[in-house]
């Protein structure tokens, strides 16, 4: 523990944001990690409780009162070293993961919870500019090839794992880039490529072979999925090369809306906005889909909304209304009950802070448009009781809207991968696999395993990262008897 009175002295200092106007004009990260000196006045308010909590709360169980002393003693390397050792990719977690470790902060029943998100950031960001993080290629080989299929958080980090420990990995990927929903789900304000780039080439000189524009399955995906392969390799043909496959896709299904109008030029699934936004920023082209001079309307108040919001606001969208079905959450949550769990509380994220009007407690009734194209909205107010939806009896109203986005969530992953390969789905269409015991994340067919969002649904890339882990001992204890990899 850096200082036994660090929490009581010291006050929790946020990362500088650049100013909106600024930042609107272009698509860079406009979030500046803490200085050193910054980030070791953080460590200093770590309590370095007796019962970590943040490293419970935290799915990848990050070391954090270690790494956070070693950084109020400025001791950087180790600090980078004790992070690593849990987590593959801190450079995206530090900017993406919304931080379930500082919900569980001991300090935060009463007090603002140490910054471990930022102090995370600062850490593996040193890492990269003094050259500290290295590739780490096995010293020998196990003859063992592993298919891994996808590219996302899930399936890098369980193709580094593998990798190091002797066995050959080729990751598979449908788009012409790797990275998966990071790549081409994440605009790249809140997450720099570079930086899976940077990354791939690590993996690169580990071992890990990479191979884009394959479609792994029969029947190609449906609409509102990512998808540019331009050749496809069978389950069987994939079977009989290697001698184990972990499916580890993303949840890319989009929730629909089907009411009345939906078939309206201008109604579309949030990823068929973002996709090509990416793809534009990356220089593959133009994207078809403008929110210039346009009323936007996003349907859905979470992360991909929010991407949706701060994208139209990027392209100069000339008003940005979100709409969410649930009840406004309440300003501040009762840490006595919520702690140490993630709380239900109003948070507004930095593309909402950028422009846009929210509305809570509101169903979509229908599409109205002129000449095949979307020009409003009729909705109504709900309220819940129950846990069922209920209209509010005289409050439909009507909203401009030359642009509606569908961002409501994804309910499963790709459901042709699956049907191929004939494995067992659960009763929301994913991957079924166990996580613990004899047999985890292996599924109903010899030799294929699953993790991440294809096993357990939509979730944060925390999680992909830890299934990913967990996913490659278990594939190396299936090849080899047992596994030297930590779960």
């Amino acid at each position: 523990m850096g200082k036994i009175t660090g929490f009581m002295e010291f006050r929790r200092v946020e990362e500088e944001y650049q100013p909106v106007a600024r930042r609107l004009k272009n698509y860079s990260e406009f979030v500046a990690h803490l200085n050193d000196e910054q980030a070791k006045i953080q460590g200093a308010r770590c309590m370095d409780c007796g019962t970590p909590f943040c490293s419970s709360g935290c799915p990848v169980n990050n070391i954090i009162p270690d790494w956070n002393d070693l950084v109020y003693r400025g001791n950087w390397k180790q600090a980078l070293d004790t992070l690593l050792s849990t987590n593959n990719f801190p450079e995206f977690t530090g900017r993406i993961c919304p931080a379930p470790c500082e919900a569980a902060c001991t300090l935060n029943i009463n007090d603002d919870a140490v910054g471990i998100k930022s102090i995370e950031h600062a850490i593996i960001d040193k890492g990269g500019e003094n050259g500290w993080v290295v590739p780490q290629p096995a010293e020998k080989k196990t003859g063992k090839k592993i298919a891994v299929v996808g590219s996302g958080p899930a399936g890098l980090a369980a193709a580094q794992q593998l990798a190091r420990v002797g066995h050959d990995v080729v990751v598979f990927e449908k788009n012409s880039r790797i990275g998966g929903l990071l790549r081409y789900g994440i605009p790249d304000f809140k997450l720099d490529k570079r930086l899976i780039d940077w990354r791939m080439a690590q993996l690169e000189a580990e071992g890990v072979e990479f191979r884009t524009g394959i479609f792994v399955g029969k029947d190609a995906p449906g609409k509102g999925v990512a998808n540019d392969a331009k050749k496809t390799i069978t389950p069987e043909q994939l079977l009989k090369k290697f001698h184990a496959v972990i499916l580890a896709g993303g949840s890319e299904t989009p929730r629909d809306l089907p009411v009345t109008g939906r078939e309206l030029a201008g109604v579309h699934f949030a990823l068929e906005f973002l996709i090509p936004q990416n793809k534009e920023v990356a220089g593959d082209g133009r994207n078809p889909i403008r929110a210039d001079g346009k009323h936007v309307v996003v349907i859905g108040g979470g992360d991909t909304g929010s991407d949706c919001v701060g994208t139209s606001n990027r392209h100069g969208a000339v008003s940005v209304t979100q709409f969410e079905v649930m009840p406004r959450p309440p300003e501040q949550e009762d840490g006595s009950l919520t702690w140490p769990y993630w709380p239900l509380k109003l948070r507004t994220s930095s593309s909402q802070e950028e422009g846009c009007s929210r509305d809570w407690a509101v169903a979509t009734k229908e599409f109205i448009g002129e000449n095949g194209r979307i020009t409003k909205i009729k909705a109504v107010r709900v309220e819940w009781k129950d846990g069922r939806m209920q209209e509010m009896p005289g409050t439909e109203f009507e909203i401009k809207a030359d642009l509606v986005l569908l961002a409501m969530g994804f309910v499963n992953p790709i459901q042709q991968v699956l049907d191929a390969f004939g494995v067992e789905k659960d009763s929301r269409g994913n991957a079924k696999a166990a996580t613990d015991g004899a047999g985890c994340y292996q599924t109903n067919v010899d030799k294929v395993f699953t993790a991440g969002d294809m096993r357990r649904g939509q979730s944060l890339v925390v999680w992909a990262i830890r299934e990913g882990r967990q996913a490659a001992r278990a594939v190396d204890e299936y090849l080899m008897g047992s596994s030297v990899l930590p779960r």
